[in-house]
């Protein structure tokens, strides 16, 4: 009688529950992993992780560059009312040293000096979208507003218990290696996001809803799904870049 050992049979379960990130087949019920890993450097030397995820390349981790592409300084506006009246490119530098990088307002991001290293943009909406396809959004849930999904949301998150409050049975997997930490937000009057740090966390897309909203994406702690929705340009959020 054929016998098989205790390695083998591991490898043998291994092997039938891996899904490779290349390949993008949705199934929320499989464990992805990461294949292709990089670095990219901003105009200040600040280096960042980078992942592969189906056919783009995203950064691991939050901008915090306080220049533009040409070394041009993106003024830091503290002043609530200076915030929430600005309708040119700045940013907060978060007093925090645990903060996952800086928070944006929407100006910054389609600054004609570009925020992005260079080789990489801020992705757009649909850029979003696919993101969410490959890692097992399904039936055009992409397409809607307001949490959609299943677990996307666990699969971005960092690794519990690290960057979230842990809530329930929500519970960060980072199955992609996407690395998402809870840096909150600030809002259109100035005022910090709330709960804030380690609850929240808002990505800017580079796409405009109106002439005073553009798309952006939330996570939150006691959410496994992820939300799509519309704001003011001058909420102060997060950014990720893709690759051109």
């Amino acid at each position: 009688m054929k016998t098989t050992t205790k390695a083998t049979f591991k490898l043998t379960a291994l092997l039938s529950i891996l899904l490779f990130v290349g390949s993008c087949k949705p199934d929320k019920n499989t464990v992805t992993v990461a294949q292709e890993t990089g670095t990219v450097t901003d105009i200040e030397g600040n280096s960042y992780k980078t992942i592969k995820i189906g056919n783009q390349w995203w950064m691991a981790e939050n901008l915090k560059t306080k220049k533009f592409r040409n070394g041009n300084a993106i003024p830091d506006v503290t002043d609530d009312s200076l915030w929430q009246n600005n309708t040119a490119a700045c940013c907060l530098y978060q007093n925090d040293p645990t903060a996952p990088g800086l928070l944006y307002n929407w100006f910054a991001v389609t600054d004609s000096e570009n925020i992005a290293p260079e080789g990489w943009h801020i992705p757009t909406d649909d850029e979003w979208k696919e993101l969410e396809r490959c890692i097992g959004m399904t039936d055009g849930a992409e397409e809607k507003s307001g949490w959609r999904g299943t677990n996307e949301a666990d699969k971005l998150k960092a690794a519990a218990p690290i960057g979230w409050t842990q809530f329930e049975e929500v519970w960060g997997t980072d199955a992609v290696g996407f690395t998402a930490l809870a840096g909150s937000c600030r809002g259109f009057n100035g005022e910090w996001g709330a709960p804030g740090l380690f609850a929240t966390g808002f990505w800017w897309t580079a796409s405009n809803y109106s002439t005073t909203e553009a798309w952006y994406r939330y996570l939150d702690y006691k959410k496994s799904t992820v939300f799509r929705s519309a704001c003011s340009k001058n909420y102060g959020y997060s950014i990720r870049c893709v690759k051109d």
